[in-house]
């Protein structure tokens, strides 16, 4: 799955097809046999250089692929083979993808957040045990209601929400944009799938990172408070944790 991530990451930016042409070198365009795309192995095999035209390979694509060997490794270890897992593997790989396209390009696509929010939703969905909420026995209409959908569902308002809201009035105090739609969509992707109490866990954990890292970039590389750094990451990689300490609900 890591070299369809990495595709993803080179070509969503650009709107490119994920799937046509076939993987093929950046450089000279070649089309890559399957032995050029093993995992790992042929990134050092060919030492970071291309088979055909020997331009050097970007060290992203060697990372994405061990961490996505990385998140397999994790997700089986902490619960098994389930539908759970199934769900968690795709939420965790669109965040990488999401992070490292983040890192790059500075944005967050539509692609991944939008149709990332409904999958949140639809576990939520699977994960409830549906019950009546108010009965209209002579119309013969019902009001079902369900905790972990009504979870999901508090988690995306409220994902986007706080965002909305801390971006609103930095722009006011700094009188410039400081959050994009794209983080925001982001939190209400991360909020269907981890619900409200996962959503405050991290956009608390997220701006922990996002400040320790930007005061060391402040510090080591001069840059002021000014400086633009992607939050895509930082709030990827609380989810993850979030993730990983019990945090997500199982069918």
């Amino acid at each position: 799955m890591g070299s369809f991530f990495n595709v993803c990451i080179h070509r969503l930016p650009s709107g490119e097809s994920v799937v046509f042409p076939p993987s093929h070198c950046p450089y000279c365009k070649t089309h890559l046999r399957f032995y050029d795309n093993i995992p790992l192995l042929s990134y050092l095999l060919l030492l970071g250089r291309c088979r055909y035209c020997k331009s050097r390979i970007s060290p992203v694509y060697p990372v994405v692929e061990l961490l996505s060997g990385l998140i397999s490794v994790l997700l089986l270890w902490r619960f098994g083979l389930t539908v759970q897992t199934l769900f968690l593997f795709s939420f965790l790989s669109a965040l990488l993808v999401v992070s490292f396209i983040d890192i790059r390009h500075m944005i967050i696509p539509n692609v991944i957040t939008l149709p990332g929010i409904a999958v949140g939703l639809l576990y939520g969905g699977l994960n409830t045990d549906w019950y009546v909420l108010r009965d209209f026995s002579k119309t013969g209409w019902s009001v079902v209601i369900g905790t972990p959908i009504m979870d999901s569902l508090v988690g995306v308002a409220l994902g986007a929400g706080i965002l909305l809201l801390i971006g609103g009035i930095y722009e006011i105090v700094r009188k410039k944009e400081g959050l994009g739609m794209g983080d925001v969509k982001l939190l209400a992707m991360i909020g269907a799938f981890l619900g409200w109490k996962g959503v405050l866990f991290v956009a608390f954990a997220s701006s922990v990172l996002g400040t320790v890292v930007g005061v060391l970039v402040m510090l080591y590389r001069g840059k002021d408070l000014g400086y633009a750094l992607p939050f895509g990451p930082f709030l990827s990689l609380a989810a993850a944790i979030y993730c990983f300490i019990g945090g997500f609900g199982s069918l």
